[in-house]
Order: structure tokens, then C-alpha cells, then sequence
């Protein structure tokens, strides 16, 4: 473990000098799990840095990465921070344009990408750039240089060259330029420093979140390009345990019963992707299994670990987790300690079954802006309450503002975006306080509530005031409701688009021996129809009548990033998809 005074996120690695591990970080190619140990990360890093250094990379200097998660990414970061560089993580899913803006935005000197499909991207991107120097890529693609190139560079080259430029690094130095996508306009680059990110995982260290140890792995697959994986995986560095890179978002089930991590950060899609295919499962059973998997479930629910449980409830539970519950721990490798949920809300009830069934999830809330964390849920001993982000951590001071604004300040809180004084003044008050756009609430004092974003509120032609992600949450609850927008802006009520769970929505008309296939013919069917119908007005039974969702309209396809309808975090480009489905919206309201 590192000793707390460090002050730049590279002092993460002095520990590794003596620090033995065998696998600290770990990709899966051909099959095998490929391991790098302390000493050859460390090798990795310093002679990637002296091939920087040969290719003239100076401080200050912008480094594009463009990947997906693996170990040369780390190498990569570590190299360019140590010489003082700032690195300019991307989303691989972005569009050309997008990435010709930033290349161009952030002044980006060298990229390195991970395969062809990127490389072509890249190259389209970079068409007229002068500035870029240079494009490496991590997989082999014909007549380009990879990654290895550059460490080439630095074989045989004196590392001491090193220590002064590391030595010149102070913590208040820029480390990272991230640029969020947002719902709406151009791309605005995240000015982070090393200190913004030391003090976040200092504050998360302090106070004692995570229980996590040197023997332990951690599975990785959220992009590291976004600051919620990246600060993770700096954090698995200080407690020195293994990180392990999921092989695809396709592979995690498998990866994770090999990996048996004691962790892993998660975004509540993929919990609630989990729940679904469990629900599937036990509705296959009969008789005495399926009795006994829906008592558990039922109870799962219900279930609240702050609350004490009674005699025979703790009989219940102890039982349910014997019979039913050990196998969905089993599933998830037996080993986890903690599940980390965050980037949007994580439904109580998936909260309380998985907390049930002994899996803590931990949920909590920041923004690339603050490094990223503003408040987590504490697990051991559990300290949250269900339907809350957790509680403050100490590096953090936050206010609600007049109109339910979570407004915070502290050390991880960004320096501003990058060659754009407008929108930081926009986002940063004269009194230093961050204005997040989600609208929130302290409950008992300590646990932070979020209730919606501050630009997404609508208003009914009633006057009434409704927020569409509260809504929308409760219509996901339903195991047929993969994605859904809520609209009503001035209209009587609010409606809906919604994307069926196609895989549940065959499977139960088949049962009912509908002989239709594929989403096309599903959402024209009208016995389907009724079927969502119901599914919305039972969700819709514990939401105000004002904010019910009276109509909606059943789209064949999901919500797409390649088709500019959402974020590389997953949030809706409201305005984008209600463009592409006015008519059919306002025929709701004929």
C-alpha cells in the first residue's frame, strides 16, 4: 500500500519499487490471461517515457488515448504524466467529427489508438492537422507503428533523465483533459490536476469506503477514459490489488466467475441487465424451486440493511441466502465485497434485492468535474439509506441553492474547461461554487438525494412541474422497459417513447404463442401493445397523477451513441431524440 503523502497520482507507483506482485494488471488475449507484474509495469512505464522524451515530448505536452481498457493504456498514462505531459482520454464510440474537434481543441501531439476500425477514424480526424505529430496504435495494423515503437525509442536510454522531470511535476500541474460529451453543443475539455484527483481518492481513502486489500483482484470494464473508472483503478493501485480487464461488456458474466473479484465499478443498466436475466431464470422454474425462488425475491424487495430485522425475518433471510441468494453470489464469482454504482440513478429495489442476496451495492454521485466523487454509500459497516447517494466525502463542502441546485466546492472541484472562460463562469460562481445541474436534497441531514437534472424539469399545460428521469426510472422497473423518454413540455400529460426489453418481450409471446418475431413486428402487434400497456400503468401506480404517463409510443431500435441519441455515459440527448420523433410524439396529443 502507498503511504497517504502522495501528492501526484504517478506517486502511486513508488510503492511498486519494492512492492512484489505478480499481477497487477491483466488483459485476457487468445484465451489466456496475459499478467504484468510491479516490475514490468514499472518497466513498461519508465521506458515508454524515454521514448516520449526521444519523440520530443515536452511538459505540458497533450497525449491522446483512444481505447478500450487495457494495460498499455496505464502505460501510456503513467509514461505521459511522469515527464509531465497531460494525457486526453476519448471515448472509442465518439464520432469523426467529434474527435477532429478535440484533436484540435486540446492541441494534441501524438495519439495512441487501440485497432484499424480507430486508426481509420484517426486518420480522417487528423486530416489538415498539423499539429499531430504521430499515431500509434496498441493491436498490429498493417504499415502503422504501434505503441511498442515508441518504447523502442527508449530502450538502453538512462532513466535517471527521468527524476528531475518528476521532480518538476507539482501536484497544482494539469494532469488530464477530459471532454464531456453533454447532452447538448460541442465537446468541453475537464481541466483535472493531479491534485484534484489525489485529494478525491485521499478523501475516499479517509474515509474508509472501500474494504479492499493486496490479495484482492478487481475486474475493470467501465471505459477508463471517463474519470469514474480511471480514479477506480488509481484507487485499486494504492490498496494494491490486481486489476483485471474484462475482455468486452459481452464477456463480463464469464470474466467475472474467473476473475472472483472483491470489486467492481458498475453503472445500474448493467445491475438491472443482471436482475432481468435472474428474474428470466427463476420464472423458468416450477413447483417447489419456483415457490422458493419468488418468496425470496419477494422478501429481497422488501429488505432494507439499516433496518433491524426481527427473529424469524432473520430466520427468512439466512435461508433465502442458503437456498437462493448463494447462487446469484456464485455468478458473480463468489467473492464480491462490494459492487460501486454511479453515472445515474440505481433503482431502491435492485439496491435492497442485491443487498438481500448479501452482494453490498454501493451507490454514489459526482461528475467529471469533481474528480469525480461528491458523495458514496458506505458498506462495512453499512451507512446509506436506500434511494441516497451516500454521504459527503470530507474533501468536499456542498450547498443546495435557492432552486434545489447541488452546488459543491473543495479540492477535487476542476480548475475550469479547457480555453473556455464562458462556460466556466457559467459553471463556476464568483464564490467558487460548482454548479452540478442536478437538483438534490440532504435526507436525515447526512445522505445526499438526487431528484432530477435541473434543465430537464418540464412544465404540463396544467402548471404542474414533472421530472422526467424520476419517471422514467419507474418505468424501467418493469422487466419489458429497456429505454424510455418522458416528454409534455405544455401538453395536458406527460407520454413516452419506450424501447421494449425485446429478449423478455419474445420469450413472453412465445408463451402466449404469438407467432410474430423480431422487434418490428412485436411493437405492431396489438396484444404486445396491451402488454406494455399494463406493464406502464402498474409502474405508473406509485407516481403522482400528474407525472403519469397516460400515452406512449413502442420503437423498434435502442437509443444509440452512433446515432447521437445519448452520451458515451449513457444520459439521453433529449432534444436530439425528441427531433427524430416529434411527429410521432405530437400525434400522441391529437
Amino acid at each position: 500500500m502507498v503511504h497517504q503523502q502522495f501528492n501526484r497520482v504517478f506517486d502511486l507507483l513508488t510503492a511498486y519499487k519494492s512492492f512484489q506482485k505478480e499481477d497487477l494488471f491483466n488483459k485476457k488475449r487468445d484465451g489466456e490471461w496475459k499478467n504484468y507484474s510491479s516490475a514490468s509495469t514499472l518497466e513498461n512505464i519508465q521506458t515508454l517515457a524515454l521514448g516520449l522524451l526521444e519523440l520530443q515530448v515536452k511538459p505540458g505536452d497533450k497525449i491522446a488515448i483512444i481505447s478500450g481498457n487495457r494495460p498499455a493504456w496505464n502505460f501510456v498514462d503513467f509514461a505521459v504524466q511522469i515527464i509531465g505531459g497531460v494525457t486526453v482520454p476519448m471515448y472509442p464510440t465518439i464520432t469523426i467529427e467529434d474527435y477532429a474537434y478535440i484533436f484540435k481543441d486540446a492541441e494534441v501531439k501524438y495519439i495512441f489508438c487501440e485497432n484499424e476500425e480507430l486508426y481509420l477514424k484517426v486518420k480522417e480526424a487528423s486530416k489538415g492537422n498539423k499539429q499531430i505529430k504521430g499515431v500509434y496504435t496498441f493491436d498490429p495494423v498493417a504499415d502503422v507503428e504501434m505503441w511498442t515503437a515508441v518504447k523502442e525509442l527508449g530502450e538502453g536510454k538512462d532513466a535517471a533523465v527521468l527524476q528531475p522531470l518528476m521532480d518538476a511535476v507539482k501536484p497544482s500541474d494539469l494532469l488530464t483533459l477530459i471532454y464531456t460529451s453533454g447532452t447538448t453543443g460541442r465537446p468541453k475539455g475537464v481541466m483535472l490536476t493531479h491534485h484534484n484527483i489525489v485529494s478525491n481518492i485521499k478523501a475516499l481513502i479517509r474515509g474508509k469506503f472501500f474494504d479492499l486489500y493486496a490479495s484482492d483482484r478487481a475486474l475493470s470494464f467501465l471505459p477508463l477514459c471517463h474519470i469514474y473508472e480511471r480514479t477506480d483503478v488509481y484507487m485499486y493501485m494504492y490498496y494494491g490489488v490486481a486489476v483485471y480487464y474484462a475482455e468486452s461488456m459481452e464477456t463480463i458474466a464469464d470474466n467475472i466467475k474467473e476473475v472472483k473479484p472483491a470489486m467492481f465499478a458498475t453503472v445500474p443498466r448493467l445491475l438491472e441487465k443482471v436482475y432481468d436475466k435472474i428474474l428470466a431464470k427463476g420464472n423458468e422454474l416450477t413447483g417447489i424451486k419456483r415457490t422458493l425462488f419468488f418468496g425470496a425475491l419477494e422478501f429481497g424487495l422488501q429488505y432494507d440493511p439499516m433496518e433491524k430485522l426481527g427473529l424469524l425475518d432473520s430466520l427468512k433471510l439466512a435461508f433465502y441466502r442458503k437456498v437462493i441468494f448463494s447462487k446469484w453470489r456464485e455468478a458473480l464469482g463468489g467473492s464480491v465485497r462490494l459492487i460501486a454504482s454511479g453515472s445515474a440513478a440505481l433503482q431502491p429495489r435492485l439496491s435492497r434485492v442485491f443487498w438481500a442476496a448479501g452482494i453490498p451495492v454501493s451507490e454514489g454521485y459526482g461528475l467529471t468535474e469533481t474528480s469525480p466523487v461528491i458523495s458514496v454509500s458506505r458498506v462495512n459497516p453499512p451507512d446509506f439509506k436506500v434511494g441516497c447517494v451516500g454521504s459527503l466525502v470530507d474533501s468536499i463542502e456542498l450547498k443546495i441553492a435557492e432552486d434545489g441546485e447541488i452546488c459543491v466546492k473543495g479540492d477535487s472541484v476542476m480548475v475550469g474547461y479547457y480555453k473556455n472562460p464562458e462556460a466556466t463562469a457559467e459553471a463556476i460562481d464568483p464564490e467558487g461554487w460548482f454548479h452540478t445541474g442536478d437538483i438534490g436534497m440532504m435526507v436525515d441531514g447526512k445522505y445526499l438525494k438526487i431528484t432530477d437534472r435541473k434543465k430537464e424539469i418540464f412544465k404540463t399545460s396544467g402548471g404542474k412541474y414533472v421530472a422526467p428521469q424520476l419517471v422514467e426510472n419507474k418505468l424501467k422497473e418493469s422487466a419489458f422497459i429497456e429505454q424510455c423518454m418522458v416528454v409534455g413540455e405544455g401538453q395536458k400529460f406527460p407520454s413516452a417513447l419506450i424501447i421494449p426489453e425485446f429478449n423478455a418481450l419474445q420469450v413472453w409471446a412465445d408463451q402466449q404463442e404469438l407467432s410474430i418475431k423480431g422487434p418490428e413486428a412485436l411493437i405492431k402487434n396489438p396484444k404486445v401493445f396491451a402488454k406494455i400497456e399494463q406493464e406502464v400503468l402498474e409502474t405508473m401506480a406509485s407516481v403522482a397523477k400528474y407525472e403519469q404517463v397516460k400515452k406512449f409510443v413502442l420503437l423498434p431500435r435502442l437509443f444509440t451513441v452512433a446515432d447521437g441519441e445519448i452520451t458515451p455515459t449513457l444520459k439521453l440527448k433529449r432534444k436530439a431524440i425528441y427531433a427524430k420523433h416529434e411527429k410521432a410524439i405530437l400525434g400522441l396529443y391529437e
